[in-house]
């Protein structure tokens, strides 16, 4: 009874929690996006792009990591089910961006306190610019992951195999990051929503590898029809997860801002 039940249930509790949190979090599209940034940025409005006189869900450099990050992703999944990593020196170059992400989000802390030492003045469009350098990281290293753990059978090639399809994917990433510098409302709000759709993808993405690596299912799946219930799965705790921090958060600062 219970094997032909589990997949309803899973279903019927990830409806529950979504609208639970739809319920709770600032009404309106960006006002549920601003529910997703808040559970995992500081929201801080001096240090994100505006979007008219609202700050984005999240501040520049979490809006580079995450769009650079779905960004990736996407230019990824047309090339099939790839599970191969970058060649060596592609992925020494993704390592420098990690390290100049890790040194300007350092620098940029070190602002908050007015006699520490820091090497110098932080910028938005550098903090957007190093956050879509480990966007893109994140997105060359999940996505193999997630083709060699679901499935039985994945091709070992690299989805980016040479520096040509590299540069296609920092071009974009170029022309992304001087969309977001506009602050044309335009461009920033189908933006801001998919920075939110991106938080929950990733964390999606995650929590999935994890159920299926944690009920020894990995390596099962011969489609993505096969995956679908690990994802839903990974759907309910990252919404879970949003919800309880949102709530917290809430409490303990009484605001939605940052």
């Amino acid at each position: 009874m219970l094997k032909t039940l589990w997949k309803p249930l899973l279903v019927g509790v990830v409806a529950a929690i979504l609208i639970l949190w739809l319920a709770f979090a600032p009404p309106g599209l960006l006002g549920k996006a601003d529910g997703v940034g808040y559970a995992v940025c500081h929201r801080i409005a001096e240090r994100s792009f505006m979007l008219g006189d609202r700050a984005m869900p999240v501040c520049a450099r979490c809006s580079g990591t995450f769009l650079g990050a779905l960004l990736g992703l996407a230019y990824q999944l047309p090339r099939g089910r790839r599970g191969g990593l970058p060649p060596v020196s592609i992925c020494i170059v993704l390592g420098i961006l990690v390290l100049a992400w890790g040194f300007d989000g350092f620098n940029s802390y070190m602002h908050f306190f007015e006699a520490a030492p820091h090497f110098y003045e932080p910028q938005n469009w550098l903090r957007l610019a190093t956050g879509t350098g480990l966007g893109l990281g994140m997105a060359l290293v999940l996505l193999p992951i997630v083709h060699q753990t679901f499935f039985t059978t994945f091709d070992e090639r690299p989805a980016i195999p040479n520096w040509g399809a590299f540069a296609g994917l920092l071009g974009l990433a170029v022309l992304l990051n001087l969309a977001i510098l506009t602050e044309n409302p335009l461009l920033l709000y189908p933006l801001a929503v998919l920075t939110a759709v991106s938080v929950l993808t990733l964390l999606t993405l995650c929590y999935g590898l994890l159920l299926v690596i944690f009920l020894k299912k990995d390596g099962l799946a011969s489609n993505w029809r096969d995956v679908w219930p690990a994802l839903v799965g990974g759907l309910t705790i990252a919404l879970l997860q949003t919800l309880v921090i949102d709530a917290a958060r809430l409490y303990f600062t009484g605001s939605w801002g940052g």
